[in-house]
């Protein structure tokens, strides 16, 4: 049987504060937590495992590296596509979530805006401005 790399099955995200990432996971998305232990919490949004991984354990994942910290800065973005950014920026900030930037629109095609959840993982929600 032949191996296929065409999808994304989890993505694991280091954490500082376990607990508050849990938090903000569970009231932003409001997704199932799927697994939890004592340093990681497995939550899972459709055809994809977010696991919050607690900083400490997840050196031994990276050795010879080294974790990196919030302060270095976001490294990597998660993209949800959404019929309606406006109605779920609204969302999110009811939800308590502090919007980076946008809405706005994007010479590429897109309506997006960004947030960070309290790891500094950066989050973009975006649709489609040119109907595909």
């Amino acid at each position: 049987m032949a191996s296929s790399f065409d999808h994304v099955s989890a993505i694991s995200l280091f954490v500082e504060d376990l607990q508050a990432a849990k938090d903000f996971y569970s009231s932003v998305f409001r997704v199932p937590v799927v697994f939890e232990d004592a340093t990681s919490v497995a939550l899972s949004l459709e055809n994809l495992i977010v696991n919050l991984l607690q900083t400490d354990s997840a050196n031994e994942l990276v050795e010879p590296l080294a974790v990196g910290s919030r302060e270095s800065g976001p490294r990597f973005q998660l993209s949800i596509w959404v019929p309606d950014v406006d109605a779920v920026c609204v969302e999110l900030q009811r939800r308590g979530v502090n919007l980076l930037t946008g809405p706005r629109d994007r010479p590429w095609g897109m309506r997006t805006a960004s947030f960070v959840d309290p790891a500094g993982h950066s989050w973009e929600i975006g649709q489609s401005t040119t109907g595909g």
